[in-house]
């Protein structure tokens, strides 16, 4: 594999990703472009795109308001 490309892969905090789905090395190996297609597969099975992490947040935030809700209403 390309040392510009494992390094940008080390950058981007991908490689444990790439270890664990390592079919993604003989792509990578025999076209070093498809380095973007990686990146956005792996974000979107990882969900570490930037809408996942609000998405994720948001569902945080409803859950501690439905449990605060419910103990406001045992309290009262």
């Amino acid at each position: 594999m390309n040392p510009r490309l494992l390094e940008q892969i080390k950058k981007d905090k991908l490689y444990d990703y790439l270890k664990e789905n390592s079919y993604f090395i003989k792509y990578l190996i025999r076209d070093p472009s498809f380095y973007k297609e990686f990146k956005n597969i792996i974000k979107e099975k990882y969900h570490l795109r930037i809408s996942d992490k609000i998405n994720e947040t948001i569902d945080n935030i409803e859950l501690i308001s439905s449990i605060l809700s419910t103990i406001n209403f045992w309290l009262l």
